[in-house]
């Protein structure tokens, strides 16, 4: 019996690799001979960095920077020796959760300290860089990330811009003298699961914006300051990528990462399911176990076990999700490569409860999950 296991992590509860372990003791409980191979996903947001070096045995460096609202803050990334390849999480160094709720503020958030990252890359002699820009606290189109890069972004005095998305409306000038010709030689890749463009109503600031802190004024005025952000730097590139799918990921991050780095966009979990070796993993399996927190309609959007079903459906091997909760519509999954779904809890309890009892919650279903599998193959 072989079994892939490969689950996304669960929000403020465990890291993929502590899914993967406590499903792996559940399933051992019944199948103590089983080959039980551990793939700790994700989809390009938090957690990102972290499943990918625990597959691919890389290293975690670490880096100070500038957070989102200007204060130092350290960013953890990823490095890949033999490869070259640095994978960056944005959220490590621009991220929402570097921002109390009460201090949120779209309209000066920057990503200066993922461009930072980026920089740090280069320095450690990256071919290949990896941006997982899922959970950012900014709405700056990327500008600050080109900023630390060497992109100047001049006012009409010829003065730099300040810090921030609301910024960019004074925008007069972009000059590229300055921006470091490394990045020329580097091959980009962007990991989300966004596909928004960078402006209108389904742009980055209309439908992460609020979230951000953005008030429905404020709004208007961030995605008027990225359209006007945008007409510059198309005069500057020679080409306009607003409106492609992914321009709007990260508060427009995807936009800037496109149109001054040469970024390919790609689904988060493709990103990483050829880094940790799903395909290979899943080859010859017996079944496949993912999971997520939440599973439900939104998983479609390319969430981590969407993107697990597709690979394993290509190879004819059955699914089963473990997720925390089951919400409306998952069952549209089935459709895609989903045999079966199972949330965690067995009887009423709290958000808090589930998340602190989540070791034990998933040992016993997958041992569950095991007693039925084998019944079924007795029977069959």
């Amino acid at each position: 019996m072989k079994i892939v296991i490969a689950p996304d992590s669960f929000k403020d509860s465990l890291s993929a690799q502590g899914v993967a372990d406590a499903i792996a003791l559940g399933l051992a409980q019944v199948w103590p001979d089983a080959q039980l191979i551990k793939c700790p996903m994700a989809d390009g947001g938090e957690g990102t960095v972290e499943s990918i070096l625990a597959a691919c045995e890389g290293q975690q460096r670490r880096t100070l920077v500038r957070g989102p609202l200007g204060a130092t803050v350290e960013a953890a990334w990823g490095w890949l020796p033999q490869s070259h390849t640095a994978i960056i999480e944005m959220a490590e160094a621009s991220g929402l959760q570097l921002v109390p709720t009460a201090q949120r503020d779209a309209c000066i958030s920057s990503t200066f300290g993922t461009g930072q990252l980026i920089r740090a890359a280069l320095e450690a002699g990256a071919q290949r860089v990896i941006l997982a820009i899922g959970g950012s606290a900014t709405n700056d189109g990327g500008a600050g990330a080109m900023q630390a890069l060497g992109v100047k972004l001049l006012d009409a005095q010829g003065q730099t811009l300040s810090p921030g998305g609301l910024a960019l409306a004074q925008l007069a000038r972009v000059d590229l003298s300055d921006i470091d010709p490394r990045l020329a030689r580097i091959r980009f890749d962007i990991a989300a699961d966004v596909n928004n463009p960078l402006c209108g109503p389904h742009g980055a600031s209309a439908i992460f914006g609020p979230q951000k802190g953005a008030s429905p004024a404020q709004v208007e005025q961030l995605d008027r300051a990225l359209g006007h952000f945008a007409d510059h730097c198309a005069q500057a590139l020679n080409h306009d990528v607003r409106d492609e799918p992914g321009s709007g990921a990260a508060g427009g991050l995807g936009f800037a990462a496109k149109a001054f780095l040469g970024a390919q966009f790609k689904a988060g979990v493709e990103v990483v399911a050829e880094l940790v070796g799903l395909a290979d993993a899943v080859a010859g399996a017996d079944l496949v176990i993912t999971g997520e927190g939440r599973f439900d309609a939104q998983t479609l959007r390319g969430k981590t076990p969407f993107g697990v079903a597709r690979v394993a459906r290509e190879h004819g091997v059955p699914v089963i999700v473990i997720a925390g909760t089951l919400g409306e519509g998952y069952q549209a999954l089935y459709e895609h490569g989903i045999d079966a779904a199972f949330a965690l809890a067995s009887g009423p309890m709290t958000l808090e409860q589930a998340c602190a009892e989540a070791p034990r919650l998933l040992r016993e279903r997958a041992t569950d999950i095991a007693r039925v599998w084998r019944m079924a193959v007795r029977c069959g």
